[in-house]
C-alpha cells in the first residue's frame, strides 16, 4: 500500500521499480518457474538439512541448537525466496533487442541488441521439462556479460523467441 492507502499498480505481477527506463512493459516468466524453483531449492537444502541433523547429534548442545535455525533459514529459503526471485525477474522482447531485468539484493538490468548476439541456446533440464519450462541463453560479442540466461519461460515461448532473434539476425545480415 502507498501512503493514501491504495494498492500500487503492479504491471502483470512485476515490482513497479522493475518497470523504470524503457516504456515496454516487462512480461514475467512462466507461473509454474517459482514452483521449480522451489524443488531446486529442496533439493539443494536437504544435504544441509541432513550435515545440521548429523551435528545435533555429534555436539553436546541443547536440543535442537543446531537443527532448529538451520531447518529455519532453509524453510524460509525454499518457501519464500522462490517467489521473491520469480517476482523480481521480467523480460520484453522489442523488434530489435531483448531485456532482461532480475535481482532482489543486486539489481540486473541487462539490455540485448540482436546484433551482438552470436547464437541462441534453449536448455531444459530434469526439472524444468517436468514443468514445462525452458531457459533461453543468448551468447553475444565481448568478453563482459557474454552470455544472457532467461529463465524460467514456457517451453514453446523460449522456442519461439529464438526463431523471433534468428529471424532478426538473419534479416540483418543479408
Amino acid at each position: 500500500m502507498d501512503e493514501h492507502g491504495e494498492q500500487p499498480d503492479v504491471r502483470g505481477g512485476l515490482n513497479p521499480k522493475l518497470q523504470g527506463g524503457d516504456d515496454q512493459a516487462l512480461q514475467q516468466g512462466h507461473p509454474n518457474h517459482p514452483k521449480a524453483m522451489r524443488v531446486q531449492a529442496l533439493l539443494m537444502a536437504f544435504p544441509a538439512l541432513l550435515g545440521a541433523i548429523a551435528a545435533e547429534y555429534a555436539t553436546p548442545f541443547w536440543p535442537f541448537a543446531i537443527l532448529g535455525p538451520v531447518a529455519l533459514i532453509l524453510a524460509v529459503l525454499v518457501i519464500f525466496l522462490p517467489h521473491r526471485r520469480y517476482a523480481a525477474r521480467g523480460h520484453a522482447l522489442s523488434d530489435d533487442r531483448l531485456r532482461v531485468v532480475r535481482g532482489i539484493l543486486f539489481h540486473s538490468d541487462t539490455v540485448v541488441p540482436f546484433g551482438r548476439v552470436q547464437h541462441i541456446d534453449v536448455d531444459r533440464g530434469p526439472i524444468e521439462r517436468y514443468y514445462g519450462l525452458a531457459t533461453l541463453q543468448l551468447y553475444t560479442a565481448g568478453s563482459h556479460g557474454d552470455v544472457v540466461s532467461l529463465p524460467g519461460l514456457a517451453h514453446e515461448d523460449a522456442l519461439a523467441m529464438r526463431e523471433t532473434i534468428r529471424a532478426h539476425i538473419k534479416r540483418e545480415s543479408l
